[in-house]
């Protein structure tokens, strides 16, 4: 996914954690107690020139969010868990979401990316 998004890095870390693991993050660094799907902290931008310890990010997965999710919306848990991690990834090279506009533009970017995975066998065609 990295090379189709012409990122190179490194290491990308990806944890993924309990519900109560994601809620004391979210508590501990957006000041909110609740669940959440994920969480990203980029580290080295994907701009600056890649040396040998370039560490793009880390994220913090959970995986029973995007089962529940799943459930409620009728769709395969593990494509909403790869979901997750190309949103992950799009924050931890500067994609945000925070904006109607970006939030957009991140959202086309996510559905590009999910869909070359598709393509390409990852896993099976499903509802996104």
């Amino acid at each position: 996914m990295l090379k189709e998004l012409k990122v190179s890095t490194q290491e990308v870390i990806l944890h993924f954690v309990t519900q109560k693991q994601i809620s004391l993050i979210h508590k501990d660094f957006f000041n909110d107690p609740s669940p959440t799907d994920c969480i990203t902290f980029p580290i080295d931008s994907p701009r600056e020139e890649k040396t040998p310890d370039h560490l793009l990010g880390e994220a913090f997965i959970c995986p029973k969010i995007a089962v529940d999710y799943a459930k409620r919306h009728r769709l395969a848990p593990e494509a909403e868990l790869f979901r997750y991690v190309v949103h992950c990834l799009l924050h931890l090279i500067g994609y945000d979401d925070l904006q109607p506009d970006e939030r957009g533009k991140m959202k086309r970017k996510e559905r590009s990316c999910l869909k070359k995975l598709r393509e390409e066998g990852f896993f099976p065609s499903s509802k996104f």
